[in-house]
């Protein structure tokens, strides 16, 4: 069996090998989800893709300019929203359990980077 917590302040990701339907866990402050490993996986994708979009876009925006990208699949749907040294992430699970959270741009550094260490698929 293996089970990976990681959180910080604000965020917290976790994968659980012997969890029959929902291995993964993403969460923020107050809030929790706990997702496929299909949607995970998306999830960790598509956050990182945001990642590389915002960093790219520094280089086209005004000091002063804030920006919103989303990203989506079957099954999750993500935005970026801020500026590209510091944005918040907000999450849609799309396969009908009308799940959402959101972390503010102080968690997403950390949460960005731990994701690399949890994608055990």
């Amino acid at each position: 069996m293996s089970r990976y917590i990681k959180e910080g302040q604000g965020w917290r990701l976790g994968w659980d090998s012997a969890a029959s339907i929902y291995p993964g866990l993403v969460a923020g402050r107050d809030w929790a989800l706990e997702l496929t490993q299909p949607e995970f996986q998306d999830f960790c994708e598509l956050a990182k893709r945001l990642a590389g979009t915002m960093s790219e876009m520094a280089a086209e925006l005004m000091d002063a300019e804030r920006i919103a990208i989303e990203v989506e699949t079957e099954r999750i749907w993500l935005e970026a929203e801020g500026f590209p040294q510091g944005y918040s992430l907000h999450l849609i699970v799309l396969t009908g359990r009308g799940c959402e959270g959101t972390w503010d741009e102080a968690a997403v550094p950390q949460l960005l980077a731990a994701i690399p260490g949890l994608m055990v698929f």
